[in-house]
């Protein structure tokens, strides 16, 4: 698909991902419906549209592609009575589709049961409507300060100057950039090997878990110290993070998996869409 005069549907506009997708659209000459809860004013090339996935007034009838940057499940169930307003659809999963599937937290696990059950009704709605549909899955995203994991230990960090990890940390990890994401959505756009398919979106580098935090705690101004201690050290002031309403989603099964190694084969979205990410590098503003 070529930019010119083409219309785009974006779900979840303001969101980390959904703000870079909708700059990519804007520079290849896209017009763009942006849905975001939040009031936006519209600029050129962009008309925001305030709603959710549940009720949003004033959507389009036809558009040339969706692209979904929020939650998969609430997508697939929302297309699935809206397939008609577009034959193109890109949506973002995540690898917690098969990282969360045998976790020993029902919540995970039910996480990852909603995602498997999203892409299948997906696909099949867009096969019943003859359109086609692809899943991106991120790993652990950064860059625009608003993901949950390594944005919130760089906000806790530069609170309190240093942060806490238990000795064993050492699963290995591959930390996605946020722009990296969006470009995919792009270039998967195009691309008539992605029709019907799932891909893993790893960042461009493999490193430890411990070595990621390192990083990420060096890159802040001033930089934050870690500290590493006994598990059950660890645990305890894990439970008063807890207490103080910090770090809730780091929970016992989260923790676990540091010392898991998370890796997913960047190859098949390379092959067929391009997909080329960048190292972790981070820089202070990417956490703010």
């Amino acid at each position: 698909m070529t930019g010119s005069s083409r219309h785009a549907l974006v779900f979840g506009a303001s969101g980390q991902i959904g703000r870079r997708v909708c700059a990519n659209l804007l520079r290849e000459g896209w017009r763009i419906g942006a849905v975001s809860r939040g009031e936006h004013a519209d600029a050129p090339g962009i008309h925001w549209i305030k709603g959710d996935l549940q009720r949003v007034d004033g959507l389009p009838t036809q558009a040339d592609a969706i692209f979904s940057c929020g939650p998969l499940d609430s997508f697939a169930r929302w297309h699935a009575d809206n397939a008609h307003i577009s034959a193109r659809v890109i949506a973002f999963g995540s690898t917690s589709i098969e990282v969360k599937r045998d976790s020993s937290d029902a919540n995970e696990r039910d996480l990852a049961a909603r995602l498997h059950a999203a892409e299948a009704l997906l696909f099949a709605t867009a096969a019943v409507h003859g359109a086609q549909a692809t899943v991106l899955r991120p790993t652990l995203v950064y860059g625009a300060g608003q993901d949950m994991t390594l944005s919130r230990i760089a906000a806790l960090a530069r609170r309190a100057g240093f942060f806490v990890l238990p000795h064993g940390a050492d699963g290995l990890r591959q930390p996605v950039h946020v722009q990296d994401l969006a470009d995919a959505a792009l270039a998967a756009l195009d691309a008539h090997a992605s029709h019907g398919r799932s891909y893993a979106l790893p960042g461009g580098e493999t490193l430890r878990y411990v070595e990621m935090i390192k990083r990420t705690l060096s890159a802040l101004q001033p930089p934050a110290r870690l500290i590493q201690v006994p598990a059950s050290l660890f645990n305890v002031a894990l439970s008063t993070a807890h207490l103080l309403g910090t770090l809730q989603g780091l929970g016992d099964a989260a923790v676990a998996r540091m010392r898991d190694d998370l890796v997913f084969d960047v190859e098949p979205a390379r092959s067929d869409f391009g997909y080329s990410p960048q190292a972790f590098n981070p820089t202070a503003e990417m956490f703010k």
